[in-house]
């Protein structure tokens, strides 16, 4: 019964923190892709020396957008992590990096996005995901 427990409790705490960074993820997208648009977002990745803005600005911004939407749902968990993996590692280290730990400009809050994706692309997304519920439809057949 402990154990039974012990993997729902995990695998709770698994999507409440899965659905609140993939909220961060859409809304940081969506602000790029919304907000300020294509033509801004490669004007600021360029004023902030990213190379190949004009590519890596717009691909930041969908992967952001779209690998929040799948951390939300729990489909495709793994392989958006590695990518919001690897923006993180990007903003990281052309971006925070220069400017110390701490936020608001620091790694701080990257480096925390970065962990949790790596969890996520290791763990999985858990019981409470559309992958679970793929995987199990599949295993039942």
């Amino acid at each position: 019964m402990s154990t039974r427990t012990d993997s729902t409790r995990f695998d709770l705490g698994l999507a409440v923190l899965r659905v609140l960074v993939g909220v961060v993820f859409l809304a940081h997208g969506g602000q790029k892709l919304f907000v300020f648009g294509p033509a801004g977002v490669q004007g600021a990745f360029g004023q902030m020396g990213i190379p190949g803005a004009d590519f890596v600005g717009p691909l930041t911004a969908l992967v952001e957008f779209f690998g929040g939407l799948a951390l939300i749902s729990g489909l495709l968990t793994r392989l958006a992590s590695v990518g919001l993996a690897a923006v993180m590692l990007g903003a990281i280290a052309f971006v925070h990096l220069s400017a110390g730990f701490f936020a608001p400009k620091g790694i701080e809050f990257p480096l925390t996005l970065l962990a949790a994706t790596v969890a996520f692309a290791l763990t999985g997304a858990g019981r409470f995901s559309l992958d679970h519920a793929i995987a199990a439809r599949r295993q039942a057949r």
